[in-house]
C-alpha cells in the first residue's frame, strides 16, 4: 500500500486529490503544514507527496515552489479537482445563530462573495478545511460554522446548510504529485522547469522565442522572488509538447540564456477531472 504525504486530515481536499490520483487503496500521512509534507517525503515516511500548487481563484501557492526546489523533489504527475465549498454546522443549527466561520485562508478567500452577505460572521483562519469541521464537531461549537468538503461533513457528522458557496463555479485546484526520484515514461508530454534571469533587456523574450520556434506550448509562467536578492526572481514554467525531441532541443538552447536551470519533473499532462 502506497503512503502519500498530504497537508490536512481525513476529508481534506488533499486527501480527495490523492485518492483520485492513486485510487483509494492508499495510506495518507497527515501533515499540519506543507513544510511537514516535505519532511515526510524527505525522511522516507511517505512514498510520495501531494502538494497544491495553484487555484483558479486564489492563484499560486508561491512557497510551495521553493519547497519543491529546495528539497530536490521530482514532479511525477498532477491532478486537478473542482473545489466545491460547503457551509456546515452542528445538527439543528440555524444560519442566523452563526457568529464565526472556520476554514483555511484560501477557502475563505474563495467564498468571499457568499460571506459578504453575512457581515456579522467573523472569519477565522485555520490550517485546513477539514480540520475546521473537526474542531466544530469535537468542541460542539453551536455558534460556529466550517467551510469544507462534503466528505468532511460526512466524516464529522455536520449538516451542510449551504452547498457550493465558492464564488466561481469553475473553481479548480491543481495538485502536484512529488517523489524523491523521477519516474520516466514514454508517455510524458509535460515538464515543469525553473531558472533565473539577469537584468538584461529581452532576456525572458529570448527564452519564450526559443520555445515558440520549437513548437513548445507554455501552459504556465510564474515569477517568484529570490529571498535575499531584492528585485531578482526565479521563473517557473510548465511546458507541453507533441514531439519530445523538440522539447529537448529547446531546453538545450534555453540553457545558454538562463542561470540555474532545473527540470523539476517530466510527466503526463492531465485533463481537468470533475470532482465528485
Amino acid at each position: 500500500m502506497k503512503k502519500i504525504a498530504i497537508q490536512g486530515i481525513e476529508g481534506s481536499f488533499h486527501e480527495i486529490a490523492a485518492q483520485k490520483y492513486f485510487a483509494k487503496n492508499i495510506e495518507t500521512i497527515k501533515c499540519n503544514s506543507f513544510e511537514n509534507v516535505a519532511k515526510s517525503l524527505t525522511n522516507n515516511e511517505a512514498d510520495y507527496a501531494l502538494m497544491a500548487i495553484e487555484n483558479t481563484i486564489a492563484g499560486s501557492l508561491l512557497p510551495n515552489y521553493a519547497l519543491i526546489r529546495e528539497n530536490y523533489f521530482k514532479v511525477i504527475g498532477e491532478v486537478f479537482i473542482r473545489i466545491s465549498m460547503n457551509l456546515m454546522v452542528l445538527p439543528n443549527t440555524p444560519i442566523e445563530s452563526i457568529e464565526n466561520v472556520y476554514s483555511h485562508p484560501m477557502a475563505l478567500k474563495q467564498c468571499t462573495d457568499f460571506l459578504r452577505n453575512y457581515p456579522k460572521i467573523k472569519r477565522i483562519e485555520k490550517d485546513d478545511t477539514s480540520e475546521s469541521a473537526k474542531i466544530v464537531h469535537e468542541n460542539k461549537l453551536k455558534n460556529t460554522a466550517a467551510i469544507a468538503s462534503s466528505e468532511a461533513a460526512e466524516i464529522f457528522g455536520l449538516d451542510i446548510i449551504e452547498k457550493g458557496i465558492e464564488t466561481n463555479k469553475q473553481n479548480y485546484t491543481r495538485f502536484l504529485v512529488l517523489s524523491k526520484f523521477p519516474e520516466l515514461s514514454e508517455k510524458t508530454n509535460k515538464a515543469s522547469i525553473c531558472f533565473e534571469l539577469g537584468h538584461t533587456p529581452g532576456s525572458l523574450a529570448k527564452v519564450l522565442s526559443i520555445l515558440h520556434k520549437k513548437n513548445i506550448n507554455l501552459t504556465k509562467i510564474q515569477s517568484v522572488p529570490i529571498i535575499g536578492k531584492p528585485y531578482e526572481y526565479s521563473f517557473y514554467l510548465d511546458l507541453t509538447w507533441e514531439i519530445k525531441k523538440n522539447y529537448e532541443k529547446a531546453i538545450n538552447k534555453v540553457l545558454k540564456h538562463v542561470a540555474n536551470l532545473s527540470i523539476l519533473g517530466e510527466y503526463k499532462d492531465q485533463l481537468i477531472m470533475k470532482n465528485a
